[in-house]
């Protein structure tokens, strides 16, 4: 319970943005407790992130486990705006939030955002390389940069949600991203044709 409500607090203020009286004072503990029970601040916000990851951001791992490329890039999407722009959470992406106002003075924190960033571009990466590979998308398609891609277009997103758009128009952006997606020539023929 008081992960979740540490969860909350850095997803609405940021890692930068959150001081450890906030933490305290949501959470309903006293400073030495919270050092106890979760570590310092730094430690504390990778377990945050950490049960993000398995929970509200778990939209990765369910674009990971669909068949085709198509799928994966709608499903990533789709599921990224349901998270970024919840009625029951704060709007934007907890890590987005956090790696954009990363000061120096939090060297380590950046360098553990953006390798979360660098995995999930890699696992995308890897899922798509494998469908390029079994011929789900056009010759010369890049992998990689079309992982970027998407986890670019997310960002967006969740910088928009954070800004107050509405969830439906970020479907809306969703779905006119996807009309971009490369498919091979006979998908496009057989999509016609039904």
């Amino acid at each position: 319970m008081a992960l979740n409500v540490a969860m909350l607090t850095f997803w609405t203020q940021g890692y930068e943005g959150t001081a450890m009286s906030d933490l305290t004072a949501a959470m309903g503990m006293s400073a030495p407790s919270v050092y106890a029970a979760f570590g310092d601040k730094e430690t504390l916000f990778q377990k945050v992130v950490e049960r993000y990851m398995a929970g509200p951001g778990a939209y990765m791992q369910a674009a990971l486990d669909q068949r085709t490329t198509e799928a994966l890039a709608r499903t990533f999407l789709h599921s990224a705006v349901e998270a970024v722009a919840g009625d029951d959470t704060p709007h934007g992406c907890l890590v987005t939030q956090s790696a954009l106002a990363v000061n120096p003075r939090s060297v380590s924190v950046q360098k553990y955002l953006t390798a979360l960033r660098e995995n999930g571009v890699k696992a995308l990466t890897d899922r798509l390389q494998s469908f390029a590979n079994a011929g789900d998308l056009p010759p010369g398609s890049d992998p990689s940069a079309l992982a970027r891609l998407l986890v670019t277009v997310v960002q967006g997103l969740s910088i928009q949600a954070a800004s107050g758009a509405p969830r439906e128009e970020l479907h809306t952006v969703a779905d006119q991203m996807m009309l971009w997606w490369p498919r091979r020539a006979d998908s496009r023929i057989d999509r016609q044709g039904c």
